[in-house]
């Protein structure tokens, strides 16, 4: 994404106007001398902060999974207790040390990622005030939506004669794009356009609708550029792109409706979510999410983490980071949109569903607890106190020899594996309670499992120190303990992150993600045998592969 577009889509000052733009920034008092940059070095700065630094810190630098970037900010607790800090209080040393060491709650160093003057640019930019992007109308969104491929002329069975239901898709981050890859061949068969560093992909998934057609066919991609985009896995490869939209200036998670019919987008700016038409991907209505957190203040913004569709009922789950709730929104009728508030606590991020798909399992971070809400219900279920920063990914579901059924959970704040009963019904006792916890080397991003798998695979990618952060350790389901820690790589600027099966169970591929931005191909996907737990093949030709997400495990809800 090139940086005038970031400047035009996402409200920046343009270069010409930083003198004016600084001219109007009111500086805290404190400021002994005003930071200052060059034009050349504030546009650079402003790009590398909404690429690596709004997703946990804020586009207004408030914080939420981040620390609060605010220069100054002041905090007056429940007992009148009065908290003051800042960006300038902390200072130019500390804070590029900061930023290029990382620290053990979770941030990552940057000195793999950034150079040492982006580094002292970056610490100097975070203590300026920061700017604030415009809104984004549905007029807007309307006019952005591009069609390739008429959904009139969309084929009637797949033209490429492949076992599509084992395809995976896979993020490449940095180059704003998607690889289709064949599980079965392992060939990558094309690199999609989509929008600048994917977030979430998400498709068409089985659910309890009788008229829901070719579940799994159709995928939708959200970029942290706002724009949304629709695959067709039945086109040839060149063709599989058929339409996209922007619904936002920075977005993060895109779901599909239980019945195909809508397509749902969420917004960390402007703070709100987008339900559009999923055959035209047409925008149809627009809902601002800004509003009152959990304890009683108002928050502008407000952002969309998550969206997710619940496989029993007609609704969408929209986690609303900042505010604590959960918004359980029905879709049955878009001019009445009826919708409940369910609070719970900060910040939501990221979560999955149990097995029975009744009960949704979210990370709340900055309060180390998992959410639980009951969708049949419509409320809060339990919360459950957990290891600093949870951060589940897609999450894990399995079946524990002393706990039953159980889900479990990856910290960024601390390295452990958090596992929990998740049976309500069957063992009520052990229901929403930790059931045990694994130490692991480092904080991570993701765990995952399979039905026909001995083993819970978790990523360290969290941890400062290179070695972890390219290794994974894989947990024995029968005994809690760890089996085996694999190191995939030795690579400067490279980590082990994100973990998915293939269709059968007998496979896991894990990313090989280069940190560092490349124009050639710079990482690999890593697969394993799912039993032996050794190495079997690596795919290459992948520009800084993270997250990949297999057709047939997804559509069908195996976690």
């Amino acid at each position: 994404m090139s940086l005038e577009r970031k400047n035009k889509r996402f409200g920046l000052v343009p270069t010409a106007g930083l003198a004016v733009f600084l001219a109007g920034v009111a500086l805290p008092a404190l400021a002994q001398d005003v930071p200052t940059l060059s034009e050349e070095a504030f546009e650079h700065s402003k790009e590398i902060y909404f690429q690596q630094c709004a997703g946990c810190h804020g586009v207004l630098r408030k914080g939420a999974t981040g620390k609060n970037l605010e220069p100054a900010w002041k905090k007056t607790a429940a007992d009148g207790t009065v908290t003051e800090g800042g960006t300038l209080k902390l200072g130019q040393e500390r804070l590029e040390k900061i930023i290029s060491f990382g620290t053990e709650g979770g941030m990552n160093n940057f000195s793999d990622i950034m150079t040492e003057q982006e580094i002292k640019d970056m610490a100097t930019y975070i203590q300026m005030t920061p700017p604030k992007p415009p809104e984004w109308s549905l007029e807007q969104m309307k006019a952005s939506r591009k069609v390739y491929v008429d959904p009139a002329d969309y084929p009637t069975e797949p033209l490429h004669g492949r076992n599509w239901e084992n395809f995976f898709v896979v993020i490449e981050r940095d180059v704003g794009k998607v690889a289709i890859i064949d599980g079965d061949t392992k060939e990558v068969l094309v690199h999609i356009p989509t929008g600048y560093a994917v977030h979430v992909i998400k498709a068409s998934e089985h659910h309890n609708v009788e008229h829901m057609e070719n579940p799994g066919r159709f995928w939708y991609t959200m970029g942290r550029d706002g724009k949304m985009t629709k695959i067709d896995l039945w086109q040839t490869p060149d063709k599989m792109l058929v339409a996209e939209v922007d619904i936002a200036h920075d977005a993060r998670d895109v779901s599909i409706s239980g019945d195909g019919k809508y397509v749902i987008g969420g917004g960390y700016w402007p703070p709100h979510f987008v339900i559009a038409d999923a055959v035209t991907m047409e925008p149809l209505k627009v809902v601002s999410t800004r509003g009152v957190n959990v304890d009683g203040n108002y928050v502008e913004e407000a952002r969309v983490a998550a969206i997710y569709t619940t496989p029993n009922e007609p609704t969408f789950l929209v986690a609303v980071k900042e505010l604590g709730q959960m918004w359980q929104v029905d879709y049955t009728d878009l001019d009445n949109l009826r919708i409940e508030m369910i609070n719970s606590a900060k910040f939501l991020h990221d979560g999955f569903f149990d097995t029975t798909g009744r009960y949704f399992q979210i990370a709340a971070n900055a309060s180390n607890k998992m959410v639980v809400v009951d969708t049949k219900e419509r409320k809060l279920e339990a919360m459950i106190d957990v290891g600093a920063l949870p951060h589940p990914g897609p999450g894990a579901n399995w079946d524990d020899p002393n706990c039953g059924p159980v889900a479990g959970t990856t910290h960024l704040g601390e390295g452990t594996v958090t596992v929990w009963g998740n049976d309500p019904e069957g063992h009520a006792d052990q229901a929403w309670k930790v059931c045990y916890t694994v130490e692991t080397d480092g904080p991570g991003l993701f765990v995952r499992t399979h039905p026909k798998s001995k083993y819970v695979w978790a990523d360290q990618t969290k941890h400062p120190d290179p070695e972890v952060q390219q290794s994974i350790q894989v947990i024995d389901k029968a005994t809690g303990e760890i089996a085996k820690t694999i190191q995939i790589t030795d690579e400067e600027g490279s980590a082990a992150v994100h973990f998915e099966f293939n269709a059968d169970g007998t496979e896991v591929w894990v990313s090989k993600w280069n940190l560092k931005d490349s124009k050639e191909p710079n990482g690999q996907m890593v697969i394993f045998d799912a039993e032996t737990l050794e190495e079997k093949a690596r795919i290459d030709g992948l520009f800084a592969p993270t997250g990949k997400f297999n057709v047939y495990n997804r559509t069908n809800h195996v976690t």
